[in-house]
C-alpha cells in the first residue's frame, strides 16, 4: 500500500513510523518537519489532569492512549537509540486559593466518579511534594499516573525511525489533493510535481484547511489556537515533577526536564495565524508562575515561543476516512496532540491499511460533523 501523509508533526511522523512498519511505502510531505506546535509543546500526558466536563470519551482515548506510551517508548528508542526524556513520576495540580481549591475538588470528585485514580492533597503535603511552592497553597491533586515526554526529543524520534523502514520525506508543500474519478490518487506539490499513492492523509494541523482540489465540506474546519510559552534554566533542582496550577481562576503549568530545562506554559488565544510572541502573554505566565513558585524569577530565560494548536469545531480529534474515497485526516488534536500521538498512529495505520475504524476512535471520525455544502 502507498500512503502520502501531508504533515510531520507528531502525528505525521508517528502515523508514517506504525504504517511502514506494517509494510505500506510511505511518502511524507512538510516543507519544515516537526516545525509546529510540536516544536512548542511542553509534552505533559495528562488525560486526567487536562478532562473537562462532559468529555468523556476524550478522556477514555487520553487514557488509551497513556497506557501505551510505556511500550511506544520502549520500541522507538530501542530502534533509534534516541532518548525521549519520557517520564512517569506523577502530575501535582495545586490550588492559589480557596475558590481554586473548591474547582479542584469538585474535580476529585468527578474523576472518582469515573473510577479514576486521584489523591487529594493538603496545602502541607503539597510543599512537601514540591518544596519550592509558596507558603499559600492551599491544596492540591495527585495524579500519579500522569507523566511527561519531551517533544523535541520525541519527534526526531520518530522521523529516525521511520528514515529506517524507508518513509520518505518530501521536504515541499503540498498545495493540492489530486483527484480523479472522484477519488483521491496523491498530492501535487508547490513546484509543481506530483505525488501519487492509493492513499492519502491529512495530518497538516492548522493549515488542514488550506489544502485545495477536494469536494466542499470533506475536512472539517480546524482554526489555529494559539499558545505562547517560556523555558527557563536552573542548574540547582528545582522542581521534582510536572505541575499545574490554578491561580484565581488561570491555568498554568511547569514542566521540568532531565537537563535543568522548566517550561511553562501556555496561553491559549484565538487569534487565528498569529505567532507573536507577546508581552501581556508572558506576563501573565510569569505572574502566575511567582505566585505559586516565587523563586521561580531567579531562573535562567533560555526561550520564548508560541505555537498554533489545531482546534476542531469540538476541540476533539478528527481521525479517519472521509467521503472522498482514498482520502483520510488525522488533524485537530488541540492541546493533547503529544499524549494522544500512541492511539493516533494506532487508530490511522488500521485505518489506512486495514480500512476499519477501530472502536476507541469510532468517537472522532469526521463524519460527526454535519456536513453543510457552501
Amino acid at each position: 500500500m502507498d500512503v502520502v501523509i501531508i504533515g510531520a508533526g507528531v502525528i505525521g511522523l508517528a502515523t508514517a513510523w506504525r504504517a511502514a512498519a506494517r509494510g505500506a511505502a510511505v511518502t511524507l510531505v512538510d516543507p519544515d518537519p516537526a516545525s509546529g506546535s510540536s516544536s512548542v509543546a511542553a509534552g505533559m500526558l495528562t488525560p486526567v489532569s487536562e478532562l473537562t466536563y462532559g468529555e468523556e470519551p476524550l478522556l477514555r482515548l487520553g487514557l488509551a492512549s497513556r497506557e501505551r506510551y510505556a511500550a511506544f517508548v520502549a520500541e522507538l528508542e530501542e530502534q533509534t537509540g534516541h532518548d525521549t526524556g519520557y517520564r512517569t513520576d506523577g502530575i501535582l495540580e495545586v490550588a492559589f486559593d480557596s475558590d481554586d481549591l473548591g474547582y479542584l475538588d469538585d474535580l476529585r470528585r468527578f474523576q472518582e466518579s469515573l473510577g479514576i485514580p486521584i489523591e487529594a492533597l493538603t496545602g502541607r503535603e503539597c510543599r512537601k511534594a514540591e518544596p519550592m511552592l509558596a507558603p499559600g497553597v492551599r491544596g492540591g491533586l495527585l495524579a500519579p499516573a500522569d507523566g511527561s515526554i519531551d517533544p523535541r526529543r520525541l519527534t526526531p524520534a520518530l522521523r529516525a525511525a521511520g528514515e529506517k523502514l524507508g518513509v520518505r520525506l518530501v521536504r515541499q508543500r503540498a498545495t493540492s489533493v489530486l483527484v480523479e474519478n472522484d477519488t483521491a490518487v496523491g498530492v501535487r506539490l508547490e513546484d509543481g510535481s506530483e505525488v501519487r499513492a492509493a492513499k492519502v492523509l491529512l495530518a497538516a494541523g492548522p493549515w488542514s484547511g488550506d489544502i485545495e482540489g477536494l469536494p466542499a465540506g470533506i475536512v472539517p474546519a480546524v482554526r489555529p489556537v494559539k499558545g505562547q510559552v517560556i523555558r527557563l534554566r536552573t542548574r540547582v533542582p528545582f522542581l521534582r515533577r510536572s505541575t499545574r496550577g490554578l491561580v484565581k481562576g488561570s491555568s498554568i503549568y511547569l514542566v521540568p526536564r532531565a537537563d535543568g530545562e522548566i517550561v511553562i506554559g501556555a496561553t491559549q488565544e484565538e487569534m487565528g495565524f498569529d505567532t507573536r510572541v507577546t508581552a501581556g502573554g508572558l506576563w501573565e505566565l510569569l505572574r502566575d508562575a511567582r505566585e505559586l513558585l516565587p523563586g521561580i524569577t531567579e531562573l535562567e530565560f533560555a526561550e520564548v515561543t508560541a505555537g498554533l494548536r489545531p482546534g476542531s469545531p469540538d476541540n476533539a480529534p478528527v481521525m479517519g476516512p472521509t467521503a472522498l474515497p482514498g482520502f483520510f485526516v488525522g488533524t485537530g488534536h488541540f492541546r493533547n496532540g503529544i499524549l494522544l500521538t500512541p492511539v493516533s498512529a494506532d487508530i490511522l495505520t488500521e485505518v489506512l491499511l486495514d480500512g476499519t475504524v477501530p472502536d476507541v476512535g469510532t468517537p472522532f471520525t469526521p463524519d460527526r460533523f454535519e456536513v453543510v455544502p457552501s
